[in-house]
């Protein structure tokens, strides 16, 4: 049997997706993604579910996006099932990057509020991805069942997903600022901010928010009544 080279530039790099350094890693990576074979797909997904380090979990993720979808996105949803938290996370955002509306149904009430802040901030970005026509209401709903949920930063994840579904938000958004935990309400509040001044910084909004909630002022977003912390 003949071994040709691209078999063994296969073999490198295949080796190198498991090599103990990063940089070897981000290039094994690179190399797979520049040079797509389905041979690479199981052990790309394999190394999304244990790669500890962000910039080579994001080159696999585009080496995954450089393969077809038909062979990809089956083998992603399957891991989207995992009992991994990490494989779980990845296997989301890469579904998010590939784009394919067949993926929508691993979109789930329980991946969006996933115990694993990681794995709902990577399912909230694919749901607005991948949401289909005429859905974008009903998503907005479940989305807005997480305001005040996590640190800044997941709350920020949330607000930006919600904003990038658009005015089918408003009614979610204003349902909820009459929730009587002030965490939700505020979130509520600095997420309408947010869709009225995109450019509006997140932080300033969500200050602006809590204090709209500890004080009760009249007629702001829509009439919040006195929330005694």
């Amino acid at each position: 049997m003949t071994i040709t080279r691209q078999d063994m530039d296969a073999v490198r790099a295949l080796r190198g997706l498991e090599d103990g350094r990063s940089s070897v890693r981000l290039r094994a990576a690179l190399a797979v993604g520049t040079t797509p074979d389905p041979r690479f797909i199981d052990k790309l997904i394999e190394r999304c579910a244990i790669e500890p380090e962000f910039y080579v979990r994001d080159m696999l993720t585009w080496a995954l996006t450089r393969h077809p979808a038909s062979l990809t996105v089956p083998e992603l949803l399957r891991e989207v099932r995992s009992e991994r938290a990490r494989a779980r996370s990845q296997a989301l955002h890469t579904l998010s990057k590939i784009g394919d509306r067949q993926a929508w149904p691993a979109i789930t009430r329980a991946s969006l509020s996933d115990a694993d802040d990681e794995v709902a901030r990577s399912a909230w970005r694919a749901a607005v991805v991948l949401v289909p026509e005429g859905e974008e209401s009903a998503l907005a709903t479940m989305l807005a069942a997480q305001l005040g949920r996590g640190e800044k930063e997941t709350r920020l994840s949330l607000s930006r997903a919600l904003v990038a579904l658009g005015e089918v938000i408003v009614p979610a958004l204003r349902a909820a600022t009459t929730d009587p935990d002030p965490r939700v309400c505020a979130h509520a509040l600095a997420t309408q901010r947010l869709l009225r001044e995109p450019d509006a910084g997140f932080e300033f909004a969500i200050e602006e928010a809590k204090r709209v909630v500890a004080l009760g002022v009249p007629g702001q977003e829509g009439g919040v009544g006195r929330v005694d912390r």
